[in-house]
């Protein structure tokens, strides 16, 4: 995990605050927002959620139980995510991934554990998908670009020339638990897919522990277990980009699914005038400028939703519905610059209420 200064705060608050999450009830349809619940308290009433936040994979993440398990298994949930950031931190010298990275020259082949193994080999068919727009190849370019410091600074030109050879996912494969590579300087991110994974693999834990009703968020990865006690749908506002994280630009109505955002104003940094986020273009090394602020996915698995964020906003509106329109049970909300909403099919039946 990066150091946890000023500018780290700024952006993870920022990234929480994407989604907007706010359960309706009763016949007045009052709201109540749970997403940035950050009361670490257990003592609530019977009729009351259990939540609890942390501070977990460079982000702050929430879990709250509507209806089954206590607060032993909140806890337990809370260190289940928590074993994760060992697995898939790129950035950590203790985690498994790290460890990948840094293998030492020659060594083409890795034995890995069936979480990565599975992750790096779901991030590639992301990555064949959008034919390389999305590529999990590109640590050594993210190396170059710092959101987190205080006083940001952009790569040299030369310095990005340098990086860009090293990025190419088609030098990856993967056999069973073996990473294979076929060079020294392949490093791998799973930056773009990880918590929609971890998101999934929770939902596993809580419903097995007797959860039917519950929301995990992981820093804006939200995942919606069943519907809300009282048999409705959970609501899921949008924010608004940039703006007061009250401001939404539209309410989902979601049942036992995942909505995860990728955008412009996550991470990132502002430098005579232009803004500089973290989503890369890897046939350039800078951040995509294609006139979208954010693209929002809702479908059943958040692993499948965190890594269509990111293939999406980097196909552009034109591509990226086109993906999206041949998945089935599968919507995208791509947010234009001028704060208009495209739509992939069916997209907007899963509206409750269109904000802007």
């Amino acid at each position: 995990m990066k150091n946890f200064n000023k500018k780290t705060l700024i952006a993870v608050l920022a990234v929480v605050v994407i989604l907007a999450i706010i359960a309706i009830a009763g016949k007045n349809s009052s709201m109540k927002s749970v997403a940035n619940n950050f009361d670490l308290s257990l003592d609530k009433k019977s009729d009351e959620p259990l939540t609890d936040t942390t501070f977990a994979l460079d982000t702050f993440i929430t879990v709250t139980i509507y209806h089954g398990g206590d607060e032993n298994v909140l806890k337990d949930s809370l260190d289940f995510i928590r074993k994760y950031e060992m697995v898939f931190s790129a950035t950590n010298p203790d985690a498994e991934l790290y460890k990948l990275n840094h293998r030492g020259n020659g060594v083409m082949s890795v034995k890995a554990s069936e979480d990565l193994a599975y992750l790096i080999d779901k991030a590639l068919y992301y990555s064949k998908v959008s034919n390389g727009a999305f590529d999990i190849t590109t640590q050594p370019l993210k190396e170059l670009w710092d959101f987190n410091t205080d006083d940001p600074k952009l790569p040299s030109d030369e310095s990005i020339k340098e990086a860009l050879p090293k990025v190419d996912y088609t030098r990856v494969s993967v056999e069973g638990d073996t990473i294979n590579f076929t060079s020294d300087d392949t490093q791998i991110d799973l930056g773009a897919i990880a918590k929609g994974y971890i998101a999934d693999k929770t939902k596993e834990f809580l419903k097995s522990k007797g959860v039917d009703s519950a929301i995990i968020n992981l820093g804006g990865n939200v995942l919606c277990i069943g519907k809300k006690p009282d048999g409705q749908n959970f609501t899921i506002g949008l924010q608004k980009p940039y703006a007061d994280r009250n401001e939404t630009v539209a309410l989902l109505t979601v049942d036992d699914e995942s909505v995860v955002s990728s955008g412009v104003y996550e991470r990132h940094f502002v430098i005579d005038g232009k803004n500089y986020h973290h989503i890369l273009n890897p046939k350039t090394g800078y951040p995509y400028d294609n006139g979208l602020v954010e693209v929002s996915i809702l479908t059943k698995s958040s692993t499948d939703a965190d890594a269509l964020s990111t293939t999406c906003f980097s196909l552009g509106v034109q591509e990226g519905v086109k993906l999206l329109n041949s998945i089935p049970d599968t919507y995208g909300y791509f947010i234009l610059s001028d704060y208009s909403i495209v739509y992939s099919d069916g997209a907007k039946e899963q509206l409750a209420e269109y904000v802007l």
